[in-house]
């Protein structure tokens, strides 16, 4: 960019093409970024961060559990969510990735809903997860679910659809839709949708 001074001490910009498009196209971009991930920018600070979550197949249920505070992931709070989300089937847990805490903590943001998740699937462990495969051909062999990086949620009150789009806006990781089972797939891998 070039500037010039003009007689009164103020300047102006002389934009060639080239410059002029630059301008044009971050300017552009900054505005296609859609809410959710401004919003999860945004929670990386260290304000505190609240779930509610309620197990489908157990019954049992989590209400406002604060897994983050003080900058920090809260080992207590996130030992209970671990067991909420255990494999119902054999009651194995495993450690849950905490960004999978904060992906639910963004939608429910996202969403303006402070009710709890419906929790459909979360850890699943090996046995599990073949069972599951042989009868079903949309389980995948190495899902997210056996390494603690996956839930299968609902949202009461929201539809299904509007929870998949807020999710894929998020960007934050894999995102299942899964109309005729109820239920959409989150996951903290790698950014993709289905």
């Amino acid at each position: 960019m070039d500037t010039k001074s003009t007689g009164g001490g103020l300047s102006h910009c002389n934009l060639d093409r080239r410059s002029f498009l630059k301008l044009g196209m971050t300017l552009a971009c900054g505005l296609l970024v859609p809410f959710p991930v401004r919003a999860a920018i945004n929670a990386s600070s260290s304000a505190p961060r609240s779930i509610s979550l309620r197990n489908t197949h157990t019954g049992e249920s989590l209400e406002k559990v604060t897994y983050f505070a003080e900058g920090q992931y809260l080992p207590e709070a996130l030992r209970e969510i671990d067991v909420l989300l255990r494999d119902h089937r054999n009651g194995e847990i495993r450690t849950i990735d905490p960004k999978l805490y904060d992906q639910l903590f963004e939608l429910g943001r996202a969403m303006d809903h402070a009710g709890p998740f419906e929790i459909i699937s979360g850890y699943r462990s090996p046995a599990s997860n073949s069972e599951l495969r042989n009868q079903s051909r949309g389980v995948a062999k190495r899902s997210f679910h056996l390494t603690g990086q996956a839930v299968d949620i609902r949202l009461p009150g929201v539809q299904l659809a509007q929870l998949r789009r807020a999710a894929i806006a998020h960007r934050a990781g894999g995102v299942g839709f899964y109309p005729s089972s109820g239920f959409v797939h989150i996951d903290t891998g790698p950014f993709r949708t289905w």
